[in-house]
């Protein structure tokens, strides 16, 4: 019988994912939303997981959770602390995920019931999940509430998402990811919906809380520059596959994908002169329900070779903690 000592338990990922699979019928056909997707969260770790939408950041999300889209045809394995989530009957996994995984949406308004005060909302949570007693899960409520920003607590406990502002409302479904003290949250594009005088706010709140509580965070973004200086690694995802990965300073540093380099050039620079074009990236995104067997980013990359179109390239590894999907990638440092 082996024995996992504490420092090796500690050294494996505390999420692992193993060739995900995920179609979608429609009635054009399967979208191939996930073409096998290898991905791993360490404990305490922020991972930025970036791409154009459509890219597959959102369905590898909902995977995770348990959340696919209905009829959708899900594979692989969700391992959670070395416990295979997908291996497990369907109630038994939800009561995992439900205590163990915090889900921050995109759109606040989706995730809270306007019809019911936040503080029930927060509190039923914590009851269901976590057998608190209704006193000590008001007690938590408040105490997260105050902890992620909104004023006089005690108070707005009563009070309705409709009497909040975008940014409030943000904080709240916050304040109930964390409520039963998850070891992973995952922020799916949290910002899009709000002001841009209030995306930096809630960005670095949720990084902040991460480190102070040592969470581990999937913080998941089309926007390159929302993860930089937030996230440890970043995953790059381009027609349901990760096309490069690596510690965040190195990717941005170096980046080796055609697909990443033209993501980096399509951010605005301020040092850039007056009359400088933004650059885009040429053609479209994939269809996803007509994938062939090359690369799916073959047809817009400058770098393409005629074996791009007829084969998808196998994950190298360039260097240590980088991985790399491309026949012909820049070389180091170009």
């Amino acid at each position: 019988m082996s024995i996992v000592t504490p420092q090796a338990e500690a050294e494996l990922p505390l999420l692992r994912v193993e060739g995900a699979h995920c179609a979608i019928p429609t009635g054009r056909g399967d979208v191939i939303a996930l073409g096998g997707v290898d991905f791993e969260v360490r404990r305490g770790e922020v991972v930025g997981l970036v791409g154009e939408s459509g890219s597959g950041k959102s369905t590898l999300a909902s995977v995770i959770i348990g959340a696919a889209a209905s009829g959708a045809r899900v594979s692989g394995a969700v391992i959670l602390d070395g416990e295979d989530l997908e291996a497990l009957p369907e109630e038994a996994a939800r009561k995992i995920r439900g205590r163990r995984i915090g889900m921050v949406f995109q759109d606040p308004m989706m995730a809270l019931n306007p019809v019911v005060p936040i503080g029930r909302q927060i509190t039923e949570a914590a009851i269901f999940n976590l057998g608190l007693s209704k006193s000590d899960a008001r007690a938590e409520a408040i105490s997260l509430l105050r902890q992620v920003g909104i004023p006089e607590p005690e108070t707005r406990l009563r009070h309705y998402p409709h009497q909040f502002s975008g940014g409030m409302r943000q904080r709240i479904t916050i304040a109930m990811a964390l409520v039963c003290a998850p070891d992973l949250l995952i922020a799916d594009e949290a910002t899009t919906a709000l002001d841009v005088t209030v995306q930096r706010q809630i960005l670095d709140l949720l990084a902040n809380l991460a480190r102070e509580r040592g969470l581990s965070m999937i913080m998941v973004s089309h926007d390159l520059s929302v993860i930089a200086g937030r996230t440890d690694s970043m995953a790059v995802m381009y027609g349901g596959s990760i096309v490069e990965s690596g510690p965040t300073a190195e990717v941005f540093r170096s980046p080796r994908h055609p697909y990443t380099r033209a993501l980096l050039r399509a951010i605005p620079r301020l040092d850039a002169p007056r009359q400088a074009k933004l650059e885009s990236i040429p053609g479209n995104p994939p269809d996803l329900t007509r994938l062939g067997t090359g690369c799916p980013f073959a047809v817009r990359c400058p770098n393409a070779l005629a074996l791009c179109t007829d084969a998808m390239p196998e994950v190298t590894h360039p260097s240590p903690g980088r991985s790399l999907r491309c026949h012909n990638p820049a070389t180091e440092g170009e």
